[in-house]
């Protein structure tokens, strides 16, 4: 049985805290703005439904595990929601764990509504972890293939101390754009030496 290591353990909390200022940060910024805000997989965690109380939430989930309003698979098209349903949808720690998360993307993207906004992270430099599968990790230039139909607002890097180009983790919030559609070509990277 593998055991955790101590700079997971370390980091993992640190990981935790970064997803949270970033949440509550968004939120502050956001905060005059109300709509429908869809939260995929958060389980048991509330800091969304706290933060964002000037949107209508709606929870969405793979299982029925936690009562979510939607139960379904975020790569798939989900029938029960139509298209351009919400102003922000939040997939905290959501895509490594999808089979397929450019069609994660895609099914978010189908169901923001033009200029609504979208949160995501992920953990680039942390260990494997559930709930299982857990598949994928993106780096800053993955998540602007992943985000290529989005404008990037932010991507928020959690640096891994004594560590340079290898982040523990990372949070983007980016923005729907329903009339991009991004080409390899025009695709901008920042430079790293």
């Amino acid at each position: 049985m593998a055991t955790p290591s101590k700079f997971d353990e370390e980091s993992g909390i640190i990981a935790r805290e970064h997803v949270n200022q970033f949440i509550k940060k968004v939120a502050a910024n956001l905060s005059s703005e109300k709509g429908n805000l869809l939260e995929i997989g958060p389980q048991e965690r509330s800091l969304i439904r706290e933060s964002f109380a000037n949107f209508k939430i709606d929870t969405f989930d793979i299982v029925d595990t936690y009562g979510p309003t939607h139960v379904g698979d975020i790569t798939k098209h989900n029938r029960s929601i139509a298209d351009d349903a919400y102003d922000c949808v939040a997939g905290m720690e959501v895509l490594e764990h999808t089979i397929d998360p450019f069609g994660a993307v895609r099914e978010m993207r189908r169901i923001l509504r033009h200029g609504g906004y979208l949160l995501v992270s992920a953990p680039l430099n942390w260990r494997i972890h559930g709930p299982l599968p857990d598949c994928w990790r993106f780096t800053e230039h993955g998540f602007k293939v992943l985000l290529r139909d989005f404008d990037i607002i932010e991507i928020d890097i959690l640096e891994t101390p004594g560590r340079d180009l290898f982040p523990i983790h990372y949070n983007v919030l980016a923005k729907c754009d329903k009339f991009k559609n991004t080409q390899d070509s025009e695709l901008k990277f920042r430079f790293i030496n």
